[in-house]
């Protein structure tokens, strides 16, 4: 399978290594708007640089990964169908809801693969608890909380074109709830800023709490900073009527010292690379397979939509102070 990525900076470097990872794939092409970007990396692949039209247009590539800055995710992956590639972009499909419901009715009538790149949902540790409670081990799920705190906030600059750490930030989180949960029947936020004042400035928030109530009662608790002095602390748990299961942090190391003065272990490691490169690595085999034998797509644009209409009603509840129910005008379903 012949595979351009679009975008030649951190996280499309990531995803050049999952490419090179799997024998079943060749990545021959990249591009970005920083021609140094794209040159580094082609040299290190051994590969071509060439504009998106020469990319679309090329009839031996088959698919396209689109990791460039998040405004030009929906207009290439209308583009990739329209040439029948077969696509798979990383989150968000665009930072407005109704460009991307746009794009989810385009991509319903692509006759290729198309995955988002959800790359949690991959994680080893989270697919194994998902894998425990769907088969049962734990009953009924009631409660669910999420957990994750970056060991620092990204640069200003980032903040004011991210759109916001519902959508940008906690958006893996929604779609974990999702994926995990289903769709709430409501989402109500709290958030406020605590960590850097110049983020208040740029209009966003870095210290959040979401609640999503179910129509069943259920409910699940999302916790979000932008701080966390002692690593990138990533956690789920889940309750249920059977039981609870947890998925831990992954530690810098397993060494554990006891002493009558107590029991010291390692932090979690520091960066979301060193914590999530097997998640991108599994994720694109799971992309491949989509491809090349026919399976299922285990993150899809309606995936897509629905976490970022979680988002949106988080910024909405956020800003008008209540809670707001999730309608079936706003889902992907």
């Amino acid at each position: 399978m012949k595979v351009a990525l679009f975008g030649a900076g951190r996280i499309g470097t990531v995803h050049a290594a999952s490419i090179r990872l799997d024998p079943r794939c060749e990545l021959v092409a990249v591009t970005d708007v920083v021609a140094e970007a794209a040159e580094a990396l082609a040299a290190q692949h051994a590969i071509a640089v060439k504009n998106p039209e020469e990319i679309l247009g090329d009839r031996s590539i088959d698919a396209i990964l689109i990791a460039s800055s998040t405004n030009t995710h929906a207009d290439l992956i209308e583009k990739g169908v329209a040439a029948g590639k077969a696509v798979f972009c990383e989150k968000p499909i665009d930072l407005d809801l109704a460009r991307a419901r746009t794009v989810q009715a385009i991509a319903a009538k692509a006759d290729k693969p198309i995955m988002l790149g959800f790359n949690r949902r991959f994680d080893p540790n989270f697919s194994a608890l998902k894998a425990a409670f769907s088969g049962g081990e734990i009953g009924k799920g009631e409660m669910l909380a999420v957990t994750s705190y970056d060991p620092g906030p990204p640069p200003v600059s980032y903040i004011k074109v991210s759109g916001g750490l519902f959508r940008d930030m906690m958006i893996h989180d929604f779609d974990i709830c999702a994926w995990l949960f289903g769709m709430p029947k409501f989402v109500t936020a709290s958030a406020s800023c605590l960590v850097d004042p110049e983020i208040g400035e740029a209009g966003d928030v870095d210290t959040a709490v979401v609640t999503l109530d179910y129509a069943d009662g259920r409910i699940a608790t999302i916790r979000n900073s932008r701080r966390a002095i002692y690593g990138y602390d990533q956690r789920i748990e889940l309750l249920g009527s059977d039981g609870m299961i947890e998925a831990r942090n992954v530690l810098e190391n397993t060494v554990a010292k006891s002493t009558a003065a107590g029991t010291v272990s390692a932090k979690p490691v520091l960066f979301f690379l060193e914590r999530y490169m097997r998640a991108y690595a599994i994720e694109w085999s799971a992309f491949v397979d989509a491809v090349l034998d026919g399976k299922p797509v285990p993150a899809s644009v309606a995936d897509g939509v629905n976490a970022l209409a979680l988002a949106e009603a988080a910024n909405i509840s956020l800003k008008e102070g209540r809670r707001i129910e999730i309608t079936a005008d706003m889902t992907g379903r």
